[in-house]
């Protein structure tokens, strides 16, 4: 399975983004690209240590049961549930956000999995580097589906 720590996965994902613009149209969801955007950047900023998710006691109940799912081959549904704190409700501008999305993907793979591994996922908890970097590609290849990228 792909890694977002392979250099030309990595630019494979800012390639695309590059095609985002701030009227492109999704295909399901709720959040507009900025919203995305910043939605994406928050998550690949828990696995840097920039951001702390708060990890609900739910999660700690059901989290691990999902790993499998989250880990695995199949691309995340449409409209799959994401975590409280990464839902964006408010406008967000989009020159900012993507910017903030591309410093996240750069600063996340120069990084690499050993500091990945130090972070605790929101919902399925201790993920290896190797996890998060398939993790990490999956959760954006599944968003820039989302607008025909």
């Amino acid at each position: 399975m792909e890694t977002l720590f392979d250099v030309a996965v990595r630019d494979q994902f800012l390639a695309r983004i590059d095609h985002l613009r701030p009227d492109s149209q999704r295909a399901w969801g709720k959040m507009d690209a900025a919203q995305t955007m910043a939605h994406c950047a928050m998550g690949l900023e828990a696995a840097t240590g920039d951001t702390k998710l708060a990890r609900p006691f739910f999660a700690r109940l059901i989290g691990p049961f999902f790993k499998g799912w989250v880990l695995g081959p199949k691309p995340f549904s449409k409209n799959s549930p994401t975590h409280p704190q990464l839902v964006m409700k408010s406008p967000m501008n989009f020159e900012r956000e993507k910017t903030r999305l591309v410093a996240a993907i750069r600063k996340f793979h120069d990084a690499g999995p050993a500091s990945a591994a130090r972070y605790e996922h929101g919902f399925v908890g201790k993920l290896t580097g190797e996890e998060w970097g398939r993790m990490q590609h999956k959760h954006l290849d599944h968003h820039l589906r989302q607008f025909g990228l």
